[in-house]
């Protein structure tokens, strides 16, 4: 069946690529139930109900200090917590080099960007871009590829756009390397200012940022490399997101704009590894990644060297031509059979899907009201959707049935020329990104100790990130820029309270 099949037939795609989740089929009652508490609000004067339960029965309470991403879901049972606990520990294990005494954390590189989860998540939220010339960009890296052929990519997707690996650097550059390995390269990132001018005589600043590559290890880059900056992302929710029915989803689907509303939001398609079949991306910035354990198996692999049942290579992501990597001493050799084994990533998986989300903050705030109006209003909700309700699913009940506020409809969105990477994933276009979550957008300096938004962090306030949205989103950006200026403070301070 061809994915053009299962894009027009949400239940037969459903079907396909719910796969790996245990699901009850919705009845007709609960579907109308669902209709009912997703549907866009009608009266802004007070909050929809359960609107402060932000992730459901998972929710948890808001903490006042770094930590408040790092908690389990509210609604693990004693046993499941202690799950968490250890698969936090894997997360931020520091990993050593082979050959060592400790066999159970040896296998890192020979090329990697850091040592270990947490190094990037820092604290489970954002990372950052380099704070300066002293500063490395441990929690920012470069995606790498090459335009393929047809032969490269997969009939089985429609729409699918081949790339191959860099020659010389694979998928993605490692700025970190063990002794007698030279790294790919260094980062330098500059920045251009851009004025712009807003309603009621207010201005606000844009950075354009122009990345090089410099102090390149092994060798030049293939003439048509494609690269893309990519800040860490926040690790909340994850598995309330990856419980969302496919054909909930698919229903926002509009690509060719039948509508006539501007918004042709699309799901990409891409294969899993897990499974040996096309799936629905939802995770990362293009929405490259079908499920939560293959998002972490891979940056098990690329980002730090390990390998693991989904990625055996015990050398990460080296290339042929990098031989000496290649042929480094490596932590497969052990009882674990993989540098990380499945349990390990069983383990880390079932941490990264119950990373708590706390609840909302002053949903009843009469400005915060005014700020949800004008969001729904300008048109941000027809990308970021704000309630879903989750699966039922017998073996995960943390995750089953769950009204949620993610704010996202996890669709790839054409946001412009300003911000396009022009790095094609799967069938996202280099002009396409997934839409993000906002949930929690509000506790990002709290937990990160910074503002910081959008892929590669180039914007320093949630202003700038909407300031920055073209393509689709340019008439909602351009109404934002024209409103007065109380609508817009109040619509900033509705996002500060998610």
């Amino acid at each position: 069946m061809s994915v053009a099949v299962l894009a027009a037939t949400p239940s037969l795609s459903a079907e396909l690529q719910d796969l790996h989740l245990n699901i009850t089929p919705r009845t007709d009652d609960e579907r109308a139930r669902i209709a009912v508490v997703t549907a866009p609000p009608q009266d802004f004067s007070t909050p929809q109900p359960f609107e402060d339960l932000t992730a459901g029965a998972a929710t948890v309470r808001v903490r006042n200090d770094a930590d408040a991403f790092s908690q389990p879901s509210g609604n693990l049972s004693f046993d499941q917590e202690l799950d968490f606990k250890v698969g936090n520990g894997l997360f931020k294990k520091i990993w050593v080099s082979s050959p060592s005494s400790t066999l159970a954390s040896d296998g890192l590189g020979p090329l990697y960007n850091a040592r270990s989860c947490q190094r990037c998540h820092i604290k489970d939220g954002r990372g950052h871009t380099p704070n300066g010339p002293d500063d490395n960009a441990i929690s920012m890296f470069l995606r790498v590829s090459i335009p393929g052929t047809q032969e490269d990519g997969y009939a089985e997707i429609e729409d699918y756009i081949a790339t191959l690996p860099e020659p010389n650097y694979g998928g993605q550059m490692q700025d970190f390397a063990l002794a007698g390995h030279p790294a790919e390269y260094r980062l330098d990132i500059s920045y251009e200012e851009i004025p712009i001018e807003l309603s009621d005589g207010e201005t606000a600043t844009l950075r354009r940022p122009t990345y090089q590559v410099v102090d390149l290890g092994y060798g030049p880059l293939h003439p048509d490399a494609m690269l893309s900056p990519r800040v860490a992302p926040q690790m909340i929710g994850l598995g309330l997101l990856e419980a969302i029915p496919v054909e909930d989803l698919l229903v926002k689907a509009d690509p060719d704009d039948a509508d006539g509303d501007g918004i042709s939001g699309r799901p990409n398609i891409v294969w899993s590894v897990e499974y040996g079949a096309p799936m629905m991306g939802r995770f990362g910035y293009k929405a490259g990644m079908p499920t939560i354990m293959e998002q972490s198996a891979a940056a098990f692999a690329g980002d730090i060297g390990i390998s693991n049942p989904l990625y055996p290579a015990s050398h990460g992501d080296c290339t042929d031509l990098q031989v000496n990597c290649v042929e480094a001493p490596h932590g497969d050799n052990d009882v674990r059979g993989f540098e990380i084994d499945q349990l390990g990533m069983d383990l880390v998986d079932f941490y990264s899907r119950n990373l708590g989300v706390p609840g909302r903050r002053d949903a009843d705030d009469p400005e915060v009201l005014r700020g949800k109006e004008v969001f729904h209003t300008t048109g941000c909700a027809s990308c970021h959707t704000p309630a879903h309700v989750t699966h039922r699913m017998e073996d995960r009940p943390e995750h089953s049935f769950q009204l949620i506020w993610p704010y996202t409809d996890l669709l790839l969105h054409d946001m412009g020329e300003d911000l396009a990477d022009h790095r094609p994933e799967a069938r996202a276009t280099g002009r396409e990104w997934r839409t993000p979550p906002l949930w929690d957008v509000g506790l990002t300096e709290r937990v990160s100790g910074h503002t910081q938004f959008l892929h590669d962090g180039r914007a320093r306030n949630l202003l700038e990130a909407i300031l920055w949205h073209g393509g689709e989103a340019r008439v909602a950006r351009d109404t934002v820029v024209s409103m007065p200026k109380a609508d817009r403070d109040a619509l900033i301070q509705f996002l500060e309270s998610l």
